[in-house]
């Protein structure tokens, strides 16, 4: 990754910083001269990351499972840095196990993966609005393309099945990502509002998605290790629509080969309900209401 522009001058926001796609983007981002702030659950782990990534990082805690935690972060941040630059919604989980929810009482997947970023999104865009060229990039995933959202039962409390409720989870990502560009040009924005997802990659949600599983869960987590590529390539649809200065709002980036699962960064493909405008306007309307963030208009 060698060949990103140069990024010094830039104040970077990279949830889920510490491993993974995360602690890979945010080293790009800092070795290439940004500020990157990691945004991060264990700020132990952060604190390590930090170390090993060198450069100009700052550790700061955010859970997106708790959107206490997630209003404080921002006024935090943003009392520090009134001006951010770039905000990556990388951070994520998947756990194949029991319903769980998070401390608002959503479905755990969905409350962290969308509905916290929906709420960080929104609590920063007034200073995303104060960079030049400021960038939001949505962390997408192929499992969206096979998701349907019930707006019924957002929630899942109904026959509860945890691989359906993270690919719904994504979906609602990507929707939202997609109805974020929509508003951002309908008001003259130059934010850019881009989404990426990294086909197969192998990071530390592989074993953690089966731990519940025991030895059968173990062997299935070793087996799709096989299957997927490096950390590294998945990384590279994400860190190039934060910084290639040709990408225009509503891009959608991810490998090019086998159905989209590895190789060179390519356009992705939008499932049809995930570029539906109703539906974008529907989630919308149900994470303003769930969350209590309500977006500002920006010039």
């Amino acid at each position: 990754m060698t060949d990103l522009p140069d990024q010094h001058g830039r104040i970077a926001v990279v949830t889920g910083a510490n491993s993974g796609l995360g602690l890979v983007t945010a080293t790009a981002l800092a070795r290439h001269g940004a500020h990157v702030i990691l945004a991060v659950r264990d700020t132990t782990a952060g604190t390590q990351a930090a170390h090993h990534i060198g450069g100009h990082v700052e550790v700061r805690r955010l859970d997106l499972a708790d959107l206490d935690a997630v209003r404080t972060f921002a006024a935090d941040l943003t009392a520090d840095h009134p001006a951010i630059d770039l905000l990556i919604n990388n951070a994520g989980v998947v756990l194949l196990g029991p319903r769980r929810t998070t401390a608002d009482g959503f479905e755990l997947h969905l409350g962290t993966n969308m509905l916290g970023h929906y709420a960080l999104t929104g609590l920063l865009l007034p200073h995303l609005a104060k960079a030049p060229a400021a960038r939001v990039v949505h962390l997408s995933s192929i499992t969206h393309k096979n998701a349907h959202l019930d707006f019924g039962d957002l929630m899942m409390e109904h026959d509860y099945r945890a691989a359906t409720a993270y690919g719904r989870s994504k979906l609602a990502t990507t929707v939202f990502g997609v109805e974020l560009d929509r508003r951002l040009r309908a008001t003259g924005s130059p934010i850019a509002s881009v989404l990426a997802h990294p086909g197969l990659t192998r990071t530390n949600l592989t074993p953690r998605a089966w731990e519940h599983r025991g030895r059968a869960g173990r062997l299935m987590a070793r087996l799709g290790l096989l299957v997927t590529q490096p950390t590294e390539q998945g990384a590279l649809p994400q860190l190039r629509a934060a910084t290639d200065p040709d990408i225009r709002g509503g891009r959608f980036l991810g490998p090019g080969r086998l159905w989209e699962t590895r190789g060179p960064v390519t356009d992705a493909r939008l499932s049809r309900e995930a570029a539906d405008p109703a539906v974008g306007r529907r989630l919308w309307t149900a994470a303003e209401t769930l969350t209590g963030v309500r977006y500002p208009a920006t010039p």
